[in-house]
């Protein structure tokens, strides 16, 4: 009996003692699924942040790529390098994620242009987990790059955009005429000369060998017509920019560019091209070469040929403003005419005139550049004529001739000086002030009287006149008005 009592007390201390370990086997494996979980949503915590992440680098992708705008409504010349107002811009990004022990880490980087910068640092801590790498490209303002894993920082740093998505601010492209020198780089349409013309853009049309502008915008022309014309007839509001790049324009029937209506046309001399233009018609209306009944203005940094069969080498109704560029004008009658106001700012005008190299049938304006004229063989032909103003403010202007119209106005003292006999054509004159040689050239026609203007000119300043190597004379300089005769 105590031997059963025994037993039986043993066997319930063994069933005591299996029930404690199955609860406490049981509770451990409660933890080990906590644990578990515990550990699948830190892992899915870091794929959402990883996620998040992509998405926001494919939201400035999106965001990059919409900024990246122009304003080409053609085809962009082949030749742009020295005209620009785009906005472009590339970039690479790259991402990875690797696993191993508790690890996350991931990379990426966009890049671009801009003006603002700035960076940030942060630090994240996880579990491991893994997932696929991501790449991606935009076009805009900034670069960044940024990494995070389990105990470390990130950085990034942007200029204009970021990966947070912030767009850049717009680009837009002025009107060529309001660049400077040839910064223009993109065309509203661009033109190729030819005995089949070809054009791509808008607002151009051809008729034989008439190219026409309808509207405003900035087109660049290449090649040759032999009896060919540009013709501009835009709305009286559009300004409009003709780009010459190498062209070579003759005319029979008019002028080689006629500006029938546009508010300001600007002829721009593409930099490092030779341009020539000449005409033959014996027109009295459109009696320039450049012919517009509005205001033109001329610059660039390239070369300008003008032959003037006809009349006048550039004639306006209105004004006519030569801002730079290298001129050279040959022309039956003026070489710049005007019906109000001519205005010369800078570059190198060169002219030859059957007449009056400058004629104004209002003012005219010498604020800069250097200006040499030879005017005609009549005795009314002035070199240089102005019917009201004549204001001199800069720059150097030799003109010589039968007559002369003296400034009403200059800013320094100015020498008007008058031979004794006619002096034969491609006879060198010079002036020297105070020993120094400020202006020399052979005027291509026989003259009698020359003008100078120059700024280097001052009261009491020693003026000394040569024709080639003879010294015809020496004065001394006072303010306002100098007239001067020589043997």
């Amino acid at each position: 009996m105590k031997y059963r009592k025994a037993i039986a007390f043993m066997s319930a201390l063994m069933l005591m003692a299996s029930a404690f370990s199955c609860g406490k086997s049981d509770s451990g494996s409660d933890s080990a699924v906590q644990d578990a979980v515990s550990t699948e949503n830190a892992s899915s915590t870091n794929t959402s942040k990883d996620s998040s992440k992509q998405n926001t680098t494919g939201t400035t992708s999106a965001k990059s790529d919409s900024s990246k705008t122009t304003t080409t409504t053609s085809t962009t010349s082949a030749d742009t390098t020295d005209t620009s107002n785009s906005a472009s811009g590339g970039s690479s990004g790259s991402g990875s994620n690797s696993s191993g022990g508790s690890s996350n880490s991931s990379s990426q980087s966009n890049s671009s242009s801009g003006s603002d910068s700035g960076s940030s640092s942060g630090s994240s801590s996880g579990s491991s987990s893994s997932s696929s790498g991501s790449s991606s490209s935009s076009s805009g303002s900034g670069s960044s790059s940024g990494s995070s894993s389990s105990g470390s920082s990130g950085s990034s740093s942007g200029s204009g955009s970021s990966s947070k998505g912030v767009e850049p601010e717009p680009v837009t492209t002025p009107s060529s005429s309001d660049l400077k020198d040839d910064e223009i780089k993109t065309y509203t349409a661009e033109v190729k000369l030819g005995s089949s013309t070809t054009f791509t853009g808008d607002n151009v049309s051809v008729s034989g060998s008439t190219v026409k502008i309808t509207g405003a915008g900035d087109y660049i022309f290449t090649g040759k017509l032999s009896d060919g014309q540009i013709y501009v007839d835009a709305d009286g509001e559009d300004k409009v920019t003709l780009v010459l790049n190498g062209v070579d324009i003759s005319c029979t029937y008019g002028p080689a560019i006629l500006i029938n209506q546009s508010k300001k046309c600007t002829v721009k001399v593409k930099e490092g091209s030779v341009n020539n233009l000449s005409d033959s018609a014996k027109d009295k209306a459109y009696d320039g070469v450049i012919f517009s009944n509005d205001t033109i203005r001329v610059k660039g940094k390239g070369t300008l040929n003008i032959n003037a069969g006809n009349a006048h080498g550039i004639a306006s109704d209105d004004d006519v403003i030569f801002e730079n560029s290298v001129c050279n004008i040959t022309s039956n009658k003026s070489g710049i005419h005007a019906n109000d106001n001519i205005t010369i700012s800078g570059g190198t005008l060169s002219i030859t005139a059957g007449s009056n190299g400058l004629k104004s049938k209002d003012s005219i304006t010498i604020n800069g550049g250097t200006t040499f004229i030879t005017g005609g063989k009549k005795d009314s032909n002035s070199a240089i004529y102005a019917a009201g103003a004549f204001e001199y403010t800069d720059g150097i202007l030799c003109a010589a001739g039968n007559a002369v119209t003296a400034p009403t106005s200059s800013a320094y003292p100015y020498a008007v000086v008058e031979f004794a006999e006619a002096v034969s054509s491609g006879t060198q004159v010079s002036f020297l002030i105070n020993g120094d040689q400020k202006a020399s050239f052979a005027p291509k026609k026989d003259y009698r009287r020359v003008i100078l203007l120059t700024p280097e000119a001052s009261s009491g300043s020693k003026l000394t006149v040569r024709l080639g190597d003879v010294t015809k004379g020496e004065f001394t300089l006072s303010s306002g008005s100098n007239a001067f005769t020589v043997g």
